[in-house]
């Protein structure tokens, strides 16, 4: 019998992983079920079924999820929205039947969905402290202190950035230029995310406290994802992505990136599947952020010869059963093309996306 499966309000690129799923070479049956705010979001033609969220969030959030579960008879459900949250109340959706793939540890997902806790843990930790680091860091609330934080780092030599202390991806990400605004970037730059040093501060002042904002050194060097698969604290693949120029997507054999998967594996225990986000500076691997979910280009890291999405099912699935150490193919060199994908009326007809 085919296994009902549910992805909430996901990644356009979702798409690679849903087809991952299906056509998986154990020859196992799913059917897929998407949501989104948006009924033109591209992965879910790649659904057997899809539906339109309401727009909701919080507790009310988590009674839609629970009743979509109820009404479509999931089994196996894959969220991104609202994952914390989803964490703190898996009992509920144990008690329907329902896997969720989440770490089940709510405290960590919380920690790790706070850049500020999650550097905390860094520092402090006994093992973490020595075996990762993190790049020199301020956090704020209000304009004065944003000049200050400012201030403190350029005086140790360094380029500064500035992120929200609770965000996903780089939203709210800017580096911060001295120097004002010109003729030359307006017209001869595309979209990026400098803005000046004046332009920041004067938008700060128009709140007496805003959100927590992390102030920290910019980091120079290549970025890299780490993608890891894991339960039971048994780090069975990591796979170390690097970001190149452009399109350009490596995955590297690179030891010390290796060892800083598995010293993290082997503190945090993070089940099924999540990434780790670093970015060197003079040679130096620093900690961006952890995600315990699948990032957004994992499609990348399976041409190590990993199905990582359909492991992680089957982790969910089969518990200890499923695992299996894996030796990953490094040194493929990817980029990517547009693929254009039609919209039809028939396909979201025979997706039956309806609002709920």
């Amino acid at each position: 019998m085919k296994k009902k499966i549910w992805f909430n309000q996901w990644f356009t690129t979702a798409a690679h992983f849903i087809d991952m799923i299906k056509y998986n070479a154990d020859g196992m049956e799913f059917e897929v079920y998407g949501t989104s705010n948006n009924e033109h979001a591209a992965y879910l033609s790649y659904c057997d079924a899809a539906f339109i969220e309401p727009d909701i969030i919080g507790e009310d959030y988590i009674e839609f999820c629970l009743r979509f579960c109820k009404i479509h008879r999931i089994d196996l459900f894959v969220p991104r929205k609202e994952n914390v949250l989803i964490s703190k109340n898996l009992s509920k959706f144990e008690q329907i039947g329902v896997k969720v793939l989440v770490c089940p540890d709510a405290s960590l997902m919380e920690m790790l969905d706070d850049k500020e806790a999650t550097y905390k843990l860094m520092k402090q930790h006994s093992i973490l402290k020595t075996a990762v680091n993190i790049p020199d860091y301020i956090i704020v609330n209000n304009a004065e202190s944003f000049k200050e934080a400012y201030t403190a780092l350029r005086k140790k030599g360094h380029k500064v950035c500035f992120k929200p202390v609770i965000g996903e991806g780089g939203n709210g990400f800017r580096l911060v230029q001295e120097q004002p605004d010109s003729i030359e970037e307006l017209f001869y730059q595309g979209i990026n995310a400098n803005i000046s040093f004046d332009t920041a501060y004067n938008i700060f002042k128009q709140q007496a406290v805003f959100p927590p904002l992390m102030v920290l050194e910019y980091l120079e060097g290549y970025e890299y994802s780490i993608d890891c698969l894991s339960f039971d604290g048994k780090l069975m693949a990591a796979i170390p992505r690097k970001k190149g120029q452009g399109r350009l997507r490596e995955l590297e054999d690179n030891p010390v990136l290796l060892k800083l998967a598995k010293d993290i594996n082997d503190t945090l225990k993070i089940p099924f599947i999540y990434n780790i986000q670093v970015k060197y500076q003079n040679g130096i691997p620093k900690l961006l952020e952890i995600n315990p979910r699948m990032s957004g280009g994992l499609h990348y890291s399976c041409l190590a010869g990993i199905n990582m999405p359909y492991r992680a099912i089957l982790l969910l699935l089969q518990g200890k059963k499923a695992i299996k150490q894996f030796r990953p193919h490094f040194g493929v060199k990817s980029s990517y093309l547009e693929k254009e994908i039609i919209l039809k009326d028939n396909v979201f007809q025979s997706s039956k996306i309806v609002h709920l």
